[in-house]
C-alpha cells in the first residue's frame, strides 16, 4: 500500500492530500529515510511524521485497504 494511503486509512493523518503534502515537504521518514508518498509500506516499517513541533513515531502492525474507526488504531503502535 502507498504511504499516503496508509497514513489516511490508519488515521495518522486526517486527509490523503495532507499526507501527500507532508511527504512532498520531506516531513515523513520511513525506517530512518525521507519517504515519498508513493513508497510501498509493509508490516514492521517505522514511520516518523513531523508536524510543527510534534513528532509522531509509529510501527506498522498491519496493512489493510479499508479500516473502521476502531480497527484503524490496531494498524499501528505508537513508539515513545
Amino acid at each position: 500500500m502507498r504511504l499516503d494511503k496508509y497514513l489516511k486509512v490508519s488515521r495518522l493523518v486526517k486527509r490523503r492530500t495532507v499526507a501527500n503534502e507532508l511527504c512532498d515537504a520531506k516531513h515523513v521518514e520511513v525506517n530512518g529515510k525521507i519517504a515519498r508518498a508513493s513508497l510501498e509500506i509493509k508490516e514492521g516499517d517505522v514511520i516518523e511524521i513531523r508536524m510543527g513541533s510534534n513528532l509522531i513515531k509509529a510501527r506498522v502492525l498491519s496493512v489493510r485497504e479499508f479500516a473502521t474507526k476502531d480497527d484503524a488504531a490496531l494498524m499501528y503502535e505508537l513508539i515513545g
